[in-house]
């Protein structure tokens, strides 16, 4: 069987009109295509049609599209009574409340409703498509077609087949994106599919990161926008969507994956959650909220001004050639001398620039004065920001004067508590091995989770060319690292990044 998503009379449903379903609707429409749209309440099929209408003209004054076009889209829109009148579609997408007996339920009815070679999918973002079309009669034809908020702003779309998905249908969604003029993905079912598993890296390493005090939540933030590149730091992002969305899709993709250890949630998220404290729509979150001016604005505390401070000299390990290299240069621009003994002297800043490890295992192992050792992060460009760590012991005189020094310049600098592994380095090495656990699992391939990833989440780089950007070698030994350190199976390395690591090639490569 085989379904032409190109012919001019294709009939795409939509059930369910908020902000996913009108948006997949709208895309459909400005993609020449017929669309049956509907809603369980009253007049909001209406209100989206209207909606649209709006945002089709909108698009239309920015010169995106003509008016004509934006008329004969939004003409292409139908209004039915229920989803009981969608028998002329040859695809129907369920947008409706994330409910797995809700979802159920609908499709069940629409089965015997629509032509038997219609194609069923679900906008679900986290549910086993599987599962949903398990007591189908035909759940040959069911599959997952999950889009990003806001839909017509967001071009990815995943194609997630079930286990008992024909091909032609994952081939026909394909197709079906491309018309509606989003990147479509290809991949197998899984918990949080592709996008959302990649997410929790991000969230969920920031939350336990400050859980166990290692920064605060402004400071991560900062650091991932600065450091990493990111457009939000983690808790802005998390603001933004809610933890009412974030919270409990982290603990479902958890949950089905059987408790695996890479997705455990957090008690930070857990309990705001069930305070009501979510965010920007309710005014308070992991910041407080401004609402005194016509926009509401997050009060985030501010960084303190760099100490005067400075050291008397400084002496940089070479334990890591490649940090000491970067780290000497630097120095020497702003206009230290460095020390070149084997040994620091007396009175001497030392500073260390370990991956992965703790500042206070870099001073034991070099048998250095841990009152005087500061670690900095190297491993990413300091350009617009500088990450150091103290160790318990580190004298705040020392860590005043490595603050200062590293400041001199202008670029700001972050002070965060012992860990092994600075922020960045934790949270994109997470960011890399579970899009490594999401290949190893055949899921996806690597260059369509890197697609989606940079597409649905707006990361700077995806989970594979972060990788091969920092190193693949170094994002291992993070991992090793945290793993042998916590003794926690969280961070153990997957099985795709090990035997790329030790083979020294690109994560992205496959086996043959």
């Amino acid at each position: 069987m085989k379904l032409d998503v190109s012919r001019p009379d294709l009939v795409v449903g939509v059930i369910g009109t908020g902000a996913m379903g009108r948006g997949i609707a709208q895309v459909a429409a400005a993609g020449g295509i017929n669309v049956l749209m509907t809603d369980a309440r009253p007049g909001a099929a209406a209100e989206a049609r209207d909606f649209i209408g709006k945002m089709l003209e909108r698009a239309a004054e920015k010169g995106q599209m003509t008016k004509e076009d934006a008329a004969a889209s939004t003409g292409r829109i139908t209004i039915v009574d229920s989803h009981k009148n969608m028998q002329p579609c040859h695809v129907v997408i369920e947008a409706i409340v994330e409910n797995l007996d809700a979802k159920r339920a609908l499709f069940a009815e629409l089965e015997d409703i629509v032509t038997p070679d219609c194609i069923m999918v679900s906008n679900t973002s986290s549910m086993s498509v599987t599962t949903i079309g398990a007591k189908l009669k035909t759940p040959q034809r069911f599959a997952g077609f999950h889009f990003f908020n806001p839909v017509p702003l967001m071009k990815l779309v995943e194609v997630i087949s079930g286990l008992l998905t024909e091909e032609w249908v994952c081939d026909a969604l394909m197709a079906l994106g491309k018309r509606m003029t989003r990147e479509p993905v290809r991949l197998t079912d899984a918990p949080g599919f592709l996008v959302n598993q990649v997410g929790r890296g991000f969230s969920l390493e920031a939350c336990h990161m400050v859980q166990e005090g290692v920064s605060n939540f402004a400071d991560v933030d900062r650091v991932m926008r600065d450091v990493g590149g990111f457009r939000m730091g983690p808790f802005e992002l998390m603001e933004l969507t809610g933890l009412d969305v974030t919270q409990p899709a982290s603990v479902l993709i958890y949950n089905q994956f059987f408790q695996e250890q890479r997705y455990r949630p957090s008690l930070i998220m857990q309990s705001r959650y069930e305070a009501g404290v979510l965010g920007r729509k309710t005014k308070k979150g992991f910041y407080n909220y401004d609402t005194s001016g016509k926009d509401l604005k997050a009060i985030v505390p501010p960084e303190k001004p760099a100490p005067a401070a400075r050291p008397e000299s400084v002496w940089v390990s070479k334990a890591e050639p490649e940090g000491s290299n970067k780290l000497v240069e630097l120095l020497g621009k702003l206009g230290v001398t460095v020390e070149q003994g084997a040994q620091p002297s007396s009175k001497a800043l030392i500073l260390v620039t370990p991956i992965g490890e703790d500042a206070t295992t870099a001073a034991t192992s070099q048998g250095l004065d841990p009152k005087r050792v500061v670690a900095v992060d190297t491993l990413f460009p300091m350009v617009k920001r500088r990450t150091i760590m103290t160790t318990p012991l580190t004298d705040p005189a020392m860590r005043d004067a490595a603050h200062g020094l590293l400041a001199s310049d202008g670029v700001p600098v972050t002070v965060c508590r012992d860990s092994p592994g600075f922020i960045a380095q934790r949270i994109i090495a997470m960011i890399v091995n579970i899009g490594c656990s999401i290949a190893q699992n055949r899921t996806a391939s690597p260059a369509d989770i890197d697609k989606a990833v940079t597409l649905g989440l707006n990361y700077p780089n995806g989970p594979f060319k972060f990788a091969d950007v920092l190193g693949v070698k170094n994002i291992h030994r993070i991992l090793d690292t945290m793993n042998k350190t916590y003794a926690d199976p969280r961070y153990r390395p997957n099985i795709w990044l090990t035997r790329r690591a030790k083979l020294g090639v690109s994560v992205l490569t496959e086996e043959t």
